[in-house]
């Protein structure tokens, strides 16, 4: 009997189709209206080159989720930094950085604590250094945003709104600094072009000749 991938199942009414993607751990999810177990098993057997090749490119990615276990390794700046988790007596966590590597102090082994601390870590990191950045190419561009704001997201590296509002990713802090100004590049184009057609990527091509390179290396992260 061929063996299932472990999955999670989250139902929901309202949906019409079935969808299957992986969350930040590299875990199937698989979001549907009400179906029977046998539909789900059959849709798996289906789908399994699917889920098998998509599960070998996020294998392959840089930055993923940390399990917080030995040999860890944590990206900064586009390479990756040893990560050692230390048990300690002091009831609090504490995340350190030497420029060789990360140590991370606990007192109690808890994930999503550990997960916040390094998230705090990233987006003082990038309010320090990206902020700069898109000064510079803003200048150098012409091009000046109303707005410039940093938060976590899943899938976005960064967004122009319709007020020229830029968001940028603090998870860009795991990226080497040529795709982070690719990033800033981008999005400053969107201020004078809120699409993605050719006009926008001669735009970006004036300022970045060679960024298609970076947008290759950009598709080694995950965010």
């Amino acid at each position: 009997m061929r063996l299932l991938p472990h999955y999670i199942h989250i139902v929901k009414p309202r949906l019409k189709h079935i969808y299957l993607t992986f969350n930040d751990e590299g875990t199937l999810v698989i979001k549907s209206p009400k179906i029977s177990q046998k539909h789900i098993e059959q849709l798996l057997l289906k789908k399994a080159s699917w889920i098998n090749k998509s599960r070998d490119r996020l294998d392959e990615k840089k930055g993923k989720a940390l399990d917080f276990g030995e040999n860890g390794e944590l990206y900064f700046l586009g390479k990756a930094y040893p990560l050692k988790c230390i048990k300690h007596e002091k009831k609090r966590v504490k995340l350190h950085f030497d420029g060789e590597g990360f140590t991370l102090c606990y007192y109690h082994h808890d994930k999503k604590t550990f997960q916040k601390h390094i998230d705090v870590f990233y987006r003082a990191e990038a309010s320090k250094y990206i902020l700069p950045l898109v000064q510079t190419w803003s200048k150098r561009m012409q091009l000046y945003p109303n707005k410039i704001s940093f938060r976590k997201t899943k899938r976005q590296w960064g967004s122009c709104s319709v007020n020229n509002n830029l968001s940028f990713n603090t998870m860009m802090m795991k990226l080497p600094e040529d795709v982070i100004q690719y990033i800033i590049v981008h999005e400053l184009s969107h201020i004078k072009y809120k699409h993605h057609q050719k006009s926008f990527w001669q735009l970006i091509e004036i300022f970045l000749p060679h960024y298609k390179m970076q947008v290759q290396e950009l598709k080694k992260y995950t965010t």
